[in-house]
């Protein structure tokens, strides 16, 4: 819905103003529709806004409340916001505007903190309180929109996207070890709250920060299903489960319709979309506008899935739009794509997201869409192995399922002073499946993967692609409540039928049985993936850099046999092992890293 930044200082100095101009220009992507600064004592807040909810003034931000003497900045949108609206005003409370940030400021005056346990949405928030000098910031419970952190001796920074808090200047911008061993291991995600810079931080999913005027901080993470079978489920047979999961979708899916603009689906014709596109249809949505996008074929491996979606989109008479990218399009707008990454991302579906977003945000401003679905419904085929190991086992069976190497293999490709000295990553996984909870190891597998890999691997490359043509995309498959219920789930039904059971069963009361029952797709963009003639040119340009030899991250013997095959060397789990080394170099290039 918008970006957010700002600064608070603890040294008793006024914040750098032009700093936050800086960090607010730099999000003007992901709100074209108004730019807003406010500044007040230590702290200074800026703001651009996308128009969805409240498309008058009334809604643009900062926002301040006098009564209550607090000044907010919000990115996201409150699916609940009408509700807890009527509840505040039953509580004695006016409102000047009809926008959703409104009823966000509100709820802080009223709960404090536990506000956010009765938000229902995607959010990323921060409140200033006039009074005290206190700086609340507050992340979703999924994670879906961002907050990263800047510290330094006096302040902290806070932004919406990495490259804003770049251009506020001042940040340290070296590697972390730990986090580019992370990289390196799971497709380039990074857990919370590290990024690859040493000196940028995210704060965590379904977490509050409370910072004080002196800069001491505490956190309160405020959800995490447990991932065990629960009391009131216990007489739920199959059928029954399926009938909740396609309820508590059909709310979910219900719930991302509120917009004073219309609400479209990116479609891809997969199962999880059309899903969304068919309870669309339910809810008596007519002239639908669907989207989709597909490539050029590559090495064999074809590029689109248009029979699938046009399929969807004929069956349920939806206002479709299909895209056809050529391969030196796609070469074209990979250095587009990557300027958008707030971290670097090597799915090569990023460059899809980025191309289709900037089509249907000539058409759209709100996108529904269709991931995590697989993360929290255990739709990888590499979930029955995991199942059936032992819990004492687990870490070490996840790690050789999904890790892209050992840390072992890292010693021979990354240079000493970038390399941690023990496998950090492996640690990660060991204590997170530690974790009280989790009571087969598939719910262990599966807390992790939805509230960590997923959150910083297809959520963020989603927000991140869209956001950068001003088009909000929207979530149903991680509504809370439908994840609660999904972590809830017996683990067979969710194995069952090739993985995804317990949703297919949901899609067959729904959807034509073709869609159902397809094999399993995904975005291919074979250019990204086959090293294709232009994308391998950009790869060596990069990598031959004095920016890259400089740096020495990788070991020199290693990239030059990456480049000597191209399209041979692959990770454990399939990615490209040059595309991986490569996307790292040419995103510290391209925010100007050095």
């Amino acid at each position: 819905m918008c970006g957010l930044c700002g600064e608070v200082r603890f040294d008793g100095g006024r914040p750098d103003l032009a700093a936050v101009e800086r960090m607010t220009d730099r999000l003007a992507a992901r709100g074209p529709d108004g730019r807003g600064l406010w500044s007040q004592g230590a702290a200074a807040l800026g703001h651009r806004r996308l128009k969805i909810i409240d498309l008058s003034e009334c809604g643009a931000q900062p926002m301040a409340d006098p009564a209550g003497r607090i000044t907010g900045v919000f990115n996201g949108c409150i699916y609940n916001y009408q509700e807890l609206r009527e509840e505040l005003r039953g509580l004695g409370h006016s409102f000047f505007s009809a926008s959703d940030t409104e009823v966000v400021l509100k709820a802080y005056q009223q709960w404090g903190t536990a506000c956010v346990d009765r938000l229902y949405g995607m959010f990323a928030f921060v409140i200033v309180e006039q009074a005290t000098g206190r700086t609340v910031l507050a992340r979703d419970r999924l994670g879906v929109k961002p907050l990263y952190l800047a510290q330094a001796p006096g302040r902290l920074r806070f932004a919406s996207s990495l490259p804003a808090l770049l251009a506020g200047g001042g940040v340290d911008t070296s590697l972390d070890p730990v986090a580019l061993h992370q990289y390196m291991s799971w497709q380039a995600t990074v857990a919370p709250p590290r990024t690859v810079l040493a000196g940028v931080r995210k704060l965590p999913p379904a977490t509050v920060r409370i910072v004080e005027p002196d800069g001491r901080h505490r956190d309160i993470r405020y959800w995490q299903p447990s991932y065990t079978r629960r009391d009131e489920y216990a007489h739920l047979g199959a059928d029954d489960w399926r009938d909740a999961v396609l309820d508590a979708l059909r709310t979910a899916v219900r719930r991302r319709m509120v917009a004073d603009v219309p609400v479209g689906v990116l479609l891809s014709g997969g199962l999880d979309s059309s899903l969304i596109v068919a309870l669309l249809a339910d809810e008596g949505q007519r002239d639908l506008a669907t989207f989709s996008v597909g490539f050029e074929s590559e090495g064999g491996e074809e590029g689109d899935e248009f029979h699938y979606s046009d399929l969807v989109a004929r069956h349920f008479g939806t206002d479709h739009h299909q895209l056809m990218v050529p391969s030196d399009r796609v070469s074209t707008a990979l250095d587009a794509a990557i300027e958008a990454m707030s971290e670097p991302m090597t799915s090569h579906d990023v460059v899809a997201f980025h191309l289709l977003s900037e089509q249907v945000a000539k058409e759209m401003k709100v996108v529904q869409s269709g991931q995590g679905a697989d993360e929290v419904f255990a739709g990888y085929h590499w979930y029955p192995d995991l199942a059936a190991v032992p819990r004492q086992r687990e870490p070490e069976a996840y790690a050789e399922t999904y890790f892209d190497r050992p840390h072992t293999d890292l010693t021979g490709i990354l240079q000493p002073h970038v390399l941690p000295d023990h496998d950090v990553s492996g640690r990660f996984v060991r204590e997170h499946m530690a974790h009280p909870g989790a009571e087969t190891a598939l719910d262990a597998a599966l807390r992790l993967d939805t509230h960590v890999m997923l959150v910083d691997d297809p959520v963020k490359r989603v927000d991140n692609m869209t956001m950068d043509w001003g088009l909000e995309a929207r979530v149903p498959f991680l509504d809370h409540e439908l994840v609660e219920l999904a972590a809830a789930c017996p683990p067979e039904l969710k194995l069952a039928d090739g993985g995804k059971g317990v949703l297919k069963a949901a899609g067959r009361e729904v959807l034509p049985a073709e869609v159902v029952d397809r094999p399993k797709g995904y975005f291919p963009v074979p250019a990204v993936k086959h090293m294709a003639g232009p994308v391998l040119e950009r790869v060596r340009e990069a990598l031959s850099a004095p920016e890259a030899r400089s740096r020495g991250v990788f070991q020199d013997a290693y990239v030059d046999r990456l480049l000597s095959a191209p399209d041979d060397h692959r990770t454990r789990r399939g990615a490209n092992a040059l595309w991986q080394v490569a996307l790292l170099e040419i995103w510290l290039q391209t925010h100007g890293i050095r």
